[in-house]
């Protein structure tokens, strides 16, 4: 019987092995060479399914979600038909090794290998290179996925990558031009490497800010890989890069994942070497930042890595380097391909191994701190506890009581009262080493030299007291408190206290329904109950044209989760009346945004997603190209995004901007953008310059060549956190406390404003909460401004040194924007 097995197990793989040999290459599917040209979206999404429909035995399309423009989001499970059969076992077993599901896993030597290609849609080779991969899989390397599932992301980022190669179809010459300032290697703003939204999707995976890796996440997290690889591009003048990572990498990164990312580079190296291609390792690219596609993988267990092929826009289908090679879109194809195949041949060989390890991984005993206990505004620890449900990571609401441990606001060992409404998020469940990492007050940091921001701890990020606690703090299930509202017709009026940004979408929404709301300047009692600064107040008087007042108010506050209270007279107890001038009606902005060339796409990007997917209100967008030409009156509000203006508001330009500030407009400048206003007459702005400046220039100068590049270390900040003084008396900072964490991600400074409203500054002791900060930085730090206000006639020009929108995860900054626009000088006119 066993012989009878085997011989059909033999036949069986036979017909699937003449199947396979069957399949239409790429090539003769899309009727072009590969590389050739570049292949839209459906079409390689066609290409893959109909693989499918030849082996469906073989190969499975899962589609996992759709993007902003409605381009379908896939992935592929490759395998042996045994597995294919098991495909389901295969990954519960897996999920169970990493204590995710309940059970004992029965023995597996499967490794599951993920290849994602193109996050970043005008690194446009790997695509390409995911077909032809694919493809060599099934007709030549049948052997291997024995015992690997391979999963392929053929596409990542569908809508950068159409928006890129429907560019360059429109641009190319034919035959193509390898002339480097040939049009069709310079891609115009904002170029195909962003999403719709114009967010680095490299960039977003701890953050989960964008619809793409909402989805990716999840039919990720039901897997759970042992090896997963992003594929990108570099310079045209850099040949391709591939593991093991450079330094810093992150001290939870373990001996077997830094090892296995050497002994996969070295096979690389064989294949590279075998063709005479040029690759280097060890450099640039290290493991330390959570949110790219090689670390956050690396931090849930898996051996993360980024491949790097010289190409990127500027490649085209072929482009004549400086070194005087002409590279080809054949060229980049082939080196991917052969990264991915023998990223899937370690894999095979080692999948034992990577079994035993990766199970290992999720040994969390070692780490010091066991549990994190956050507590602060209720809206701000909802929004936390969404963040971690879409990574899974588990959380309760701890017992009233005390816990002790080290506190992030002192940076000091001590202990806090607990109260039932705490959040409690441990490191004794599967994710803990990714909880680690999210939550720890200050990275350690090997080196200095790194390739993004070095603090990003979510305590500060949502502005919550934590206390990090050595020993396992108990919790219970998490619930989440839901307020009651009733209407009282007899009422005056209702007051919504002002704390989080879902108090601003509540704001938002009445003025869309044209509801009229008013705020307090200053703090008010009535009705025995005390409000804070910025409370908004719906006075009945005000909206006697609002049919139905009270039950739209109930719909609309129990929509966002407000507590309405209601007001029996606008007579205060104490604190300003509702007809005080304190108490100011809120203008329904008319918000222009700056877009285009000089413009930062991603800060755009993210005021862009902001509006229109957290606040919902709409904004018009201006290219700078014709903003001498748009007639600003029409708008009380122009944001501009950080980026250089130097060719937007030439003299004459700045003039006139001028003139429409004096007349009542408000300007909101944030971040590079500020470089507009700085020393610049009838500005309050100034840069901040050290008197020694000029004598460390001089001294520079004798630093040798090898030398300079971590000697200029010392003189900047690499995305650190400070503690800021806060004037929560200003309407920018409603709904602030006196201190607030910012995040600082360059060394450029400001003095503070001479005449104008300082609202958070770094006094004369900075204090770096978290993050790396060169000597030489920190020196410049003293008595700075992060945010503040020049009034220049009627109007003002807002200044936010630093940006509360990036990568949109910085939730406990974005209400210094929002009242920027309802709330500061709000006696300019209103449209």
């Amino acid at each position: 019987m066993q012989k009878i097995y085997q011989i059909l197990l033999v036949v069986v793989c036979s017909v699937s092995f003449a199947m396979a040999q069957q399949i239409q290459s790429p090539s003769n599917f899309l009727g072009y060479e590969l590389g050739t040209q570049f292949t839209r979206h459906h079409r390689v999404i066609e290409y893959f399914k109909y693989v499918e429909s030849q082996i469906s035995d073989q190969v499975k399309l899962e589609k996992y979600g759709e993007t902003y423009e409605h381009r379908p989001l896939y992935v592929t499970y490759i395998s042996s038909e045994e597995n294919m059969r098991n495909l389901e076992t295969i990954r519960e077993n897996n999920l169970k090794k990493a204590r995710i599901l309940n059970g004992t896993s029965t023995t597996s030597d499967i490794a599951i290998v993920w290849l994602s290609y193109n996050v970043h849609g005008n690194e446009a080779s790997s695509t390409e290179a995911s077909m032809k991969t694919l493809y060599t899989l099934l007709t030549q390397k049948q052997d291997w996925l024995k015992n690997t599932v391979v999963i392929i992301d053929p596409c990542i980022n569908p809508d950068g990558r159409d928006r890129y190669v429907n560019w360059f179809n429109e641009t190319k010459s034919t035959p193509y031009n390898i002339d480097q300032q040939a049009s069709e290697h310079n891609e115009p703003w904002p170029g195909g490497r962003p999403n719709h939204y114009l967010f680095d999707l490299n960039r977003d995976w701890a953050w989960a800010s964008q619809i793409e890796t909402q989805s990716r996440l999840k039919i990720y997290n039901k897997w759970m890989p042992h090896v997963h690889v992003d594929f990108h591009e570099q310079g045209i003048n850099e040949p391709y890069y591939f593991a093991p990572a450079a330094e810093p990498f992150h001290e939870i990164i373990s001996d077997w994942q830094r090892d296995f990312q050497v002994l996969i580079g070295k096979n690389h190296a064989a294949y590279f070497d075998k063709n005479g291609w040029l690759y280097f390792t060890r450099e640039r690219f290290d493991l330390f930042y959570p949110s790219y596609g090689d670390t956050y993988p690396t931090y849930m267990g898996a051996i993360g890595m980024t491949y790097e092929q010289g190409g990127h826009s500027r490649g085209g289908l072929g482009v004549l380097n400086d070194e005087g090679d002409i590279l080809t879109l054949v060229d980049r194809v082939a080196h991917h391909t052969t990264t991915g195949l023998s990223t899937v041949e370690i894999s095979s060989k080692n999948a034992s191994k990577l079994n035993t390890e990766f199970k290992n991984f999720f040994n969390t005993s070692t780490l010091k701190y066991k549990s994190y206990v956050l507590q602060g505004d209720a809206d701000k620890i909802e929004a936390l506890k969404s963040l971690l449900d879409k990574h899974e990571i588990k959380y309760g609401n701890a017992n009233k009581g005390k816990v002790t441990g080290f506190k992030y606001a002192s940076k000091t060992y001590g202990s806090m009262n607990t109260t039932t409404n705490d959040l409690v998020v441990s490191t004794n469940q599967p994710k803990g080493k990714m909880v680690k990492v999210l939550f720890e007050a200050n990275t350690k940091l090997s080196d200095s030299l790194t390739y993004d921001i070095t603090a990003w701890s979510l305590p500060y990020a949502y502005g919550l007291k934590t206390v990090a606690s050595t020993s396992l703090v108990t919790s219970n299930t998490a619930t989440s408190h839901k307020v009651s509202n009733t209407i009282n017709v007899n009422a005056t009026g209702y007051i919504v206290r002002w704390d989080n940004l879902k108090d601003a979408e509540f704001l938002v929404d009445l003025l869309k329904q044209n509801i009229k709301v008013r705020f307090t300047e200053k703090p008010l009692n009535t009705d025995g109950q005390n409000y804070n600064r910025g409370s908004l107040i719906i006075v009945r008087g005000d909206n006697k044209k609002v049919d139905n007042l009270d039950n739209l108010l109930l719909n609309t506050a129990n929509k966002y989760n407000r507590k309405l209270n209601a007001v029996a007279s606008g007579f205060s107890k104490s604190g300003p009346d509702f007809g005080s001038p304190d108490v100011k009606l809120i203008n329904k902005q008319k918000i222009a945004i700056l877009s285009g060339k000089g413009t930062s796409s991603l800060n755009y990007g993210a005021l862009w997603h902001f509006f229109e997917q957290q606040l919902h209100y709409p904004v018009t967008s201006i290219n700078t190209e014709h903003l001498k030409y748009v007639n600003l009156s029409k708008y009380n509000i122009l944001i501009m995004p950080s980026g250089n203006y130097r060719n937007t508001l030439d003299e004459d330009a700045l003039k006139e901007l001028k003139s429409w500030v004096k007349d009542g407009g408000k300007v909101i400048a944030i971040d590079r953008a500020l470089s507009a206003f700085a020393d610049k007459e009838g500005f309050s702005l100034k840069y901040n310059k050290s008197d020694d400046e000029d004598e460390d220039e001089e001294e520079n100068n004798l630093i040798p060549y090898a030398d300079r590049e971590r000697e200029k270390a010392k003189y900047r900040i690499t995305g650190a956190i400070f503690k800021t003084k806060v004037d929560n008396t200003h309407p920018m900072a409603f709904g602030y406390a006196n201190t607030y964490s910012t995040l600082k991600l360059g060394s450029t400074t400001y003095s503070l404003l001479d005449g104008g409203y300082n609202v958070a500054y770094i006094g004369d002791n900075p204090i770096k909460m978290s993050g790396f900060a060169g000597s030489e930085a920190m020196k410049k730090m003293s008595n700075t401004l992060i945010f503040g206000e020049d009034r220049i006639g009627k109007g003002s020009v807002i200044y936010m040194v630093d940006n509360t929108m990036f990568r949109s995860f910085w939730e406990n900054g974005k209400l210094f924007l929002v009242n920027a626009i309802f709330f500061v000088n709000n006696n300019a006119f209103e449209l």
